[in-house]
């Protein structure tokens, strides 16, 4: 006779909050554990016999990841980088499905729908991640709203479903004076980091990219950022040693900070859901670090 045993081991996650970039912490993947007991009897002729059990135990990981803003420059990129890795991939965005083909694009669930109105439903349920790439630029309160409160809303949303892993695509401070980050656009990732960091203190990740180039793609063009990105960032990292005394500099960063390729960002951000040390604030160096790892 056989018998078989499933249940689910949860994580809960810890309260203090922390905004370093490397902490060691207890899993933070959902693991679906099932245990199978057979039993059977020894056939002999004494009537006495005692039966047998063997226990075999094993443990499955899967990752479902929700990436809001996936049909956007950062969050296609992301979409792409996680089916390579063999990710199930579910894309919240307000244009829904790109209208490209693509291989990949084949294998994402895209869900058409805004943050302040989705039926989370439809879109959190047994996500293992969230990886928010929502921002961007327009007036002072549209730039709270969609690069605050937006992110706001989709971190509270997660933490209310159980999601144990939180990604947000900051951006660099560039080292601009306060007056400068007091913009809406600042004041709203700022804004979205620290709710990330205070609901998900041992797992929240907050990349700060500076410019990110690539291939993007605007009303149905394609426009290479990568012809100008790709060269500045080998010219700023061959003559980092020379300018390095000048980052202390107000703004500098303006024109000192490398750029970064939406694919490092991509593949940082699988880094950010697969390493469960991996955590915190990170840097553009760290960016780059983290994209290395995940190329291997």
């Amino acid at each position: 006779m056989a018998s078989f045993l499933f249940f689910n081991a949860v994580p809960s996650l810890p309260s203090s909050r922390t905004t370093a970039a490397f902490r060691t912490r207890p899993t933070s993947h959902f693991q679906n554990r099932f245990g199978v007991r057979c039993s059977y009897a020894e056939v002999t002729e004494r009537d006495d016999s005692n039966p047998a059990t063997i226990d075999v135990v094993a443990d499955v990981k899967t990752e479902r990841v929700v990436v809001l803003g996936g049909n956007g420059f950062v969050g296609s990129a992301i979409c792409k980088a996680a089916v390579a890795k063999g990710i199930e991939v579910i894309s919240l965005s307000r244009s829904g499905r790109p209208t490209y083909p693509s291989s990949w694009v084949e294998q994402v669930n895209w869900v058409a729908g805004d943050v302040f109105y989705v039926n989370w439903d439809e879109v959190l349920v047994g996500a293992t991640a969230v990886i928010s790439t929502l921002g961007g630029i327009g007036s002072e309160e549209q730039m709270k709203r969609i690069n605050g409160e937006a992110n706001v809303v989709a971190v509270n949303a997660a933490k209310d479903y159980g999601v144990p892993k939180f990604v947000l695509i900051s951006v660099h401070d560039y080292n601009l004076p306060s007056f400068l980050l007091s913009s809406g656009y600042f004041t709203g990732k700022r804004k979205a980091e620290s709710e990330v960091l205070s609901k998900y203190p041992n797992s929240g990740v907050v990349l700060r990219p500076g410019f990110i180039y690539g291939k993007r793609r605007v009303d149905g063009f394609e426009i290479p950022l990568d012809l100008v990105g790709e060269p500045l960032e080998r010219i700023l990292r061959a003559t980092e040693n020379f300018t390095k005394p000048l980052s202390s500099l107000p703004a500098s960063d303006l024109l000192l900070a490398p750029p970064v390729s939406v694919d490092d960002v991509a593949l940082a951000a699988i880094n950010a859901i697969s390493d469960d040390d991996f955590f915190g604030i990170f840097t553009i160096e760290q960016i780059k670090e983290a994209a290395e790892k995940v190329k291997v």
